[in-house]
């Protein structure tokens, strides 16, 4: 019985410890991520220099994605159709998206 709850409690801990071992290999966030391009760009920095670029870098904002071509023709289509409705409507947004 004990040789039974010994076994039975080795193999506990180590299904724990897998457990534990998978959680580490999660991929970083996207704050872990932008950390890391920030220490890499605050570069030879020290003291409160690198505080001070450390903290502006972190607080900047990601640069807006470029829209697409086909994101900019709906966009053109969609207030050339301002004042349509209905089925005129969608038969206009038909045409204008299909013409390259």
């Amino acid at each position: 019985m004990k040789k039974l709850l010994s076994l039975l409690a080795l193999g506990l801990s180590l299904s724990l410890g897998v457990a534990h071992a998978d959680e580490e290999k999660k991929a970083p966030t996207a704050q872990q991520n932008k950390m890391g391009m920030c220490n890499k760009e605050a570069g030879d920095k020290k003291g409160d220099e690198r505080k001070a670029f450390m903290s502006e870098c972190l607080k900047a904002k990601p640069a807006a994605a470029k829209a697409t071509p086909q994101q900019e023709r709906m966009k053109k289509c969609n207030a050339d159709a301002t004042g349509k409705t209905g089925d005129d409507r969608k038969k206009f947004m038909s045409q204008c998206l299909s013409n390259k």
